[in-house]
């Protein structure tokens, strides 16, 4: 019995349909950027004593990531406006999806500490800081410790000295040469581990060390309670905010004298504010929630373009935001106090 001609087109049919449909599932490592939105801060942030009764209000913007796992994520990308499209090992480097995620949620728990530390002591008060290790924030592939050590594991001893800051095993270490091995000390997932480690060649200058990126480890002990709930965000790029919400509130003036303010940027402890990635998109954010006023880290080091990107994308789009670039928490509160009142 033949095929017949209507038989044979949908037999073609639903052939073409099984490949695109295949095609469609290609895994991609590519992530997609895109503005999210301006979330009140007041709600977020609660100070023990604080007052909360601003006229105007203190944002954080956020960025929208989605992560293409599939081809038809990376199509939906080049067609939706305001969409950038960055390489996976642009975006997470060596790091799996699981240690990206953890590092993120742990760069928002250290901007967290370092706001409430730097929103505080600009206020004047006193907040004692005690550092307990150095946290792995990533291990390099030329590191001998690599599958002995992870990311999110702290490092509290090496040779029996103990490490309390990432520059105690940079000191430590500075003096060692390539193939000299170091006895460790470091936690991991809560547990005491004890390793020998062979130190590499880290760099193309014959700098030599573990092959990994140190961070403080530390806890902070504020005179006061202060409870931020930013479920669902990572990332560090609202220290600036918070710290600017926390000494809004410690302080018995309104710093916002009526005004919508927004911004971004890191925060250490020594209040100085730092570069952030996709800024271009918070300025989208800023604008479609109708703020008057952003702060971005000011361009201070060779490389740095927060500031110059984000005027540029305001002038490109027509944007009527004044946008006020900082160094420091205390640049933020100059320009405040001699705001005029909306």
């Amino acid at each position: 019995m033949s095929v017949t001609k209507k038989s044979k087109k949908l037999i073609w049919s639903l052939g073409i349909m099984v490949i695109l449909l295949v095609i469609l599932m290609i895994p991609v490592p590519y992530y997609l950027y895109q503005p999210g939105d301006v979330e009140p801060l007041s709600p977020v942030i609660t100070v023990e004593n604080g007052n909360k009764s601003e006229k105007g209000n203190f944002y954080l913007t956020t960025v929208t990531t989605i992560k293409t796992s599939h081809l038809y994520y990376l199509i939906y990308g080049w067609l939706a406006p305001n969409t950038q499209i960055r390489k996976q090992e642009s975006v997470s480097g060596n790091l799996s999806a699981d240690e990206y995620d953890f590092l993120l949620r742990h760069m928002m728990t250290t901007s967290q500490q370092n706001a409430v530390v730097a929103g505080l002591r600009a206020a004047g008060e006193v907040v004692p800081v005690q550092n307990k290790g150095v946290f792995v924030t990533n291990v390099l592939p030329m590191s001998k410790a690599k599958g002995e050590i992870a990311v999110g594991d702290v490092i509290t001893e090496i040779d029996g000295q103990q490490m309390q800051k990432s520059s105690d095993v940079i000191a430590y270490l500075s003096a060692k040469r390539a193939g000299d091995t170091v006895d460790m000390i470091f936690l991991h997932e809560g547990k005491k581990q004890q390793h020998t480690f062979e130190l590499t060649v880290i760099n193309d200058q014959g700098k030599v060390g573990l092959g990994i990126q140190p961070e403080d480890e530390y806890v902070i002990h504020p005179p006061r309670k202060i409870k931020i709930d930013t479920s669902g965000i990572g990332g560090p790029s609202a220290g600036l905010m918070f710290s600017l919400e926390i000494l809004n509130q410690v302080l018995p003036e309104d710093l916002t004298k009526g005004y919508q303010i927004a911004g971004t940027g890191t925060m250490d402890q020594e209040g100085n504010v730092g570069q952030i990635g996709g800024i271009r998109d918070k300025i989208v954010a800023a604008h479609e929630g109708k703020v008057d006023i952003f702060f971005c880290p000011a361009d201070v080091q060779p490389g740095d373009s927060n500031a110059k990107d984000i005027l540029d994308e305001a002038k490109k789009r027509n944007y009527k935001i004044k946008i006020i670039p900082v160094h420091t928490i205390q640049e933020a509160l100059d320009f405040l106090n001699q705001l005029q009142p909306k």
